[in-house]
């Protein structure tokens, strides 16, 4: 049977409507529910994400115990000027002068702006770069384990507090995979490097103590959810509609499981490379081992503010207050560990 132009062209209209529907409506997907334990929720990052793993962590010191930062810098480093971001938070030059970043953090802890410094006195912090990285020079991300550990030297209270620097392996500025990856020596989208190493296996070693086995394949579920439901009312945190969620089994089954947040690199977002940073960045394959759940928020690109690699705001493209709890996206995070029960309603 032969049907004209115009049925054919209503029919594909047809089509793409329902293509779009669907999209909308997997958009929407709630958070599911989740039998979190909160005594094993860790934070990690890649470049802009490293940059907001760390801001998190002192944001909210009593939820993340456990921090890893790969190719990222110092807490409060830009302090508010995307010159010194581009400058000394990433090429080292000037160098950065760590110990006002330490008064800094202790100045806003006194002040209410991030958590109380005390809290990280059973912290874990792990900072991960590569020697061929380009982007970020090895002063800063040792700038990043140099702040931990003058934190440690200047309160008594994070005696216990550990912190690893793990500057000599050779990988540009991407995610060391062992499965799914590019060029190692090479800094190219989706920033996933074939490097024989595994940074997630790594990550989740230090942040939660020896695998209890190995895992060859993920098995669990990558489901999206909708982000806009934590937003705090009339605010804009630029972020996509959508996140990521990957669930072992054992969460879905309702069993105990901690919880890990990972923040994407700039360029990194779905927006740009699709799915391949939170099905092939290793996470999910050991989140398995551990049962912990893993979420991937996304951030957006944007022009107004100036953001067109849908970075995480590490220098206060969304606010002065960019690196405190009252930022908006600190905000968002903090709406998002109330409804996981993490931390309970009405808590700093």
């Amino acid at each position: 049977m032969r049907h004209s132009p115009v049925v054919l062209r209503r029919a594909g209209l047809v089509l793409l409507a329902a293509a779009l529907a669907a999209c909308a409506a997997r958009a929407e997907t709630p958070l599911p529910k989740l039998n979190i334990d909160p005594t094993r929720v860790g934070v990690a990052g890649l470049s802009s994400g490293a940059y907001m793993a760390t801001q998190t962590q002192l944001a909210w010191p009593r939820a993340f115990v456990g921090a890893a930062l790969v190719a990222g810098g110092p807490y409060g480093c830009a302090d508010g000027k995307l010159e010194t971001a581009l400058g000394a938070c990433m090429k080292g030059e000037p160098p950065i002068d760590v110990d006002v970043l330490v008064a800094r953090a202790h100045k806003r802890a006194s002040e209410g702006l991030i958590g109380p410094l005390e809290a990280l006195a059973k912290a874990r912090v792990y900072v991960l770069h590569g020697k061929l990285d380009g982007l970020v020079a090895a002063p800063v991300a040792q700038a990043s384990a140099t702040f931990y550990e003058r934190l440690r030297a200047a309160t008594p209270a994070l005696s216990g507090m550990q912190v690893e620097y793990d500057g000599e392996r050779a990988f540009a500025h991407n995610l060391p995979v062992v499965q799914k990856g590019d060029d190692c020596e090479k800094s190219t989208s989706p920033y996933l490097g074939h490097c024989g190493f595994d940074a997630a296996a790594e990550i989740f070693a230090h942040l939660f103590g020896a695998a209890p086995h190995a895992v060859s394949a993920a098995s669990g579920e990558l489901r999206t959810f909708a982000q806009k439901p934590f937003l705090s009312e009339g605010k804009d945190a630029f972020l996509a509609d959508s996140g990521y969620a990957y669930l072992p089994q054992a969460c879905l089954k309702g069993q105990r499981c901690g919880l890990m947040i990972v923040f994407h690199g700039c360029k990194q977002n779905a927006q740009a490379v699709g799915e391949a940073f939170v099905r092939d960045a290793g996470f999910n394959r050991w989140a398995d081992a551990y049962d912990v759940a893993v979420i991937y928020p996304q951030t957006r690109s944007s022009l107004m503010p100036l953001n067109p690699q849908a970075c995480w705001d590490w220098w206060g493209y969304s606010g002065a207050d960019y690196d405190t709890r009252n930022g908006v996206q600190q905000q968002w995070l903090h709406r998002l560990l109330r409804a996981l029960a993490v931390v309970p309603d009405g808590a700093n």
